[in-house]
C-alpha cells in the first residue's frame, strides 16, 4: 500500500506548481523592472507583518480555546457539554465579517464597561474605548470565529481514537491528565493535523477581513495604494500574489509536515 502511494505520488507530477512557479518569476521580474509594481511592492511589505502577526495570534489563541471547547464538549458534565456545545453552533452561525463588527463595536465596548466597573471597585481609574486597540479588536474577533471550527476538528480528532487504548490506559492506572497526554492527544493530533493546516490556510485569507476596520494589512493597504495611484489592476495583481505566495508556502510546507508524520508513524 505504501508503495502504491508513493508510485502514485512519483506519477502526479505537480505542474500546477511549475505554472505558478512560472508566474510567480514573471512577476517578480516586473516587480523589478517596473517603478510602479516596485513602489507598490514597498508600500505592501509594511502590512505583511500585520499580517503575519493577526494571523498567528489568533490561529495559535483560537486552537488552544477550540480544544478546551472539544474536552469540554466530552465532559461527563451536562452542563459544561451544552455551554460548549451552544457557543460551537452559535458562532459557526454568524458569517466571520458580522461577527468582527459585533466584536469590534459591540463586544470590546462591554468588555471596557465591564473591565471600569471592577476597576472602579478596585479604585482603578476608568479607560475609554478608543484605548482597545482595533488590531486587538480584529485578533479577538477571528480568535473567537475560528474557535468553533477548530473546535470540531479536535473533536472529530478525539473521537477517532479507539476505546480501546484508553481502557488499556485505564488498566494500568493512568488518570485523566496522563491518559490525555501519552495516549489520546498523540494519536489524536495525527488525525487533525490535515484540517487544522487547512483552517490556518483559510485564516491568512480570512485575516484581510480585518480591513474593514482600518487595520493596515495587506489587503487595506492595497486599498489605500489604489484610491492613491488608481493603478487598480498593477495594485491587485500584487495583493493577489502576496497572499498566493503565504498560502501556496504555507500549504507545501504543512503537505510536507504531514508526509513526515506518515512515514514516522508507518515505520513506528
Amino acid at each position: 500500500m505504501a508503495e502504491q502511494r508513493k508510485r502514485e505520488e512519483k506519477d502526479d507530477f505537480p505542474w500546477w506548481l511549475v505554472a505558478v512557479a512560472l508566474t510567480a518569476i514573471y512577476l517578480g521580474v516586473e516587480v523589478v523592472q517596473s517603478e510602479v509594481y516596485a513602489q507598490i511592492m514597498s508600500t505592501l511589505w509594511r502590512g505583511i507583518g500585520v499580517t503575519v502577526f493577526v494571523t498567528g495570534v489568533s490561529f495559535f489563541s483560537a486552537s488552544a480555546l477550540g480544544l478546551l471547547l472539544a474536552l469540554g464538549g466530552k465532559s461527563r458534565w451536562i452542563v459544561l457539554r451544552q455551554m460548549c456545545r451552544f457557543y460551537i453552533e452559535i458562532v459557526r452561525g454568524v458569517p466571520i465579517i458580522v461577527l468582527l463588527l459585533y466584536v469590534a463595536f459591540v463586544l470590546a465596548p462591554a468588555l471596557v464597561d465591564l473591565r471600569n466597573w471592577v476597576g472602579g471597585l478596585l479604585g482603578m481609574e476608568d479607560v475609554r474605548t478608543r484605548h482597545f486597540p482595533l488590531l486587538w479588536r480584529a485578533i479577538l474577533a477571528l480568535m473567537i470565529a475560528y474557535s468553533a471550527f477548530i473546535a470540531e476538528v479536535f473533536r472529530a480528532g478525539l473521537d477517532s481514537v479507539p476505546v480501546g487504548q484508553i481502557e488499556a490506559a485505564k488498566a494500568l492506572g493512568l488518570g485523566s491528565w496522563h491518559r490525555f497526554r501519552f495516549v489520546i492527544f498523540p494519536q489524536a493530533i495525527r488525525t487533525v493535523m490535515p484540517p487544522l493546516g487547512n483552517d490556518f490556510v483559510a485564516l491568512v485569507k480570512d485575516s484581510s477581513l480585518v480591513s474593514v476596520l482600518g487595520v493596515l494589512d495587506i489587503t487595506q493597504l492595497g486599498k489605500v495604494t489604489a484610491a492613491g495611484n488608481f493603478r487598480y489592476f498593477e495594485t491587485y495583481n500584487m495583493v493577489a500574489l502576496v497572499y498566493l505566495a503565504m498560502t501556496i508556502s504555507l500549504s507545501l510546507a504543512l503537505r510536507g509536515l504531514e508526509r513526515r508524520l506518515r512515514n514516522r508513524h508507518q515505520r513506528g
